[in-house]
């Protein structure tokens, strides 16, 4: 799965600590789904969402 938390982040001007702190998981989970190596439960992606205040298509985009 596609994703463009990276540019959403700089939008923001936050570290990816800082981020994981917001919704709840560590850094190094927030890294692995900026490289693709890992894909967020729902749960994680709608928090993701509130926290940037967009809809998850905003961030994640499916790719076959």
């Amino acid at each position: 799965m596609k994703n463009s938390i990276k540019v959403w982040r700089a939008k923001k001007d936050i570290t990816q600590e800082e981020l994981a702190k917001k919704v709840g998981v560590t850094r190094q989970t927030i890294n692995a789904i900026e490289r693709g190596k890992y894909d967020p439960s729902l749960e994680l992606a709608f928090g993701l969402a509130r926290f940037f205040d967009c809809m998850i298509e905003d961030i994640f985009s499916y790719e076959k």
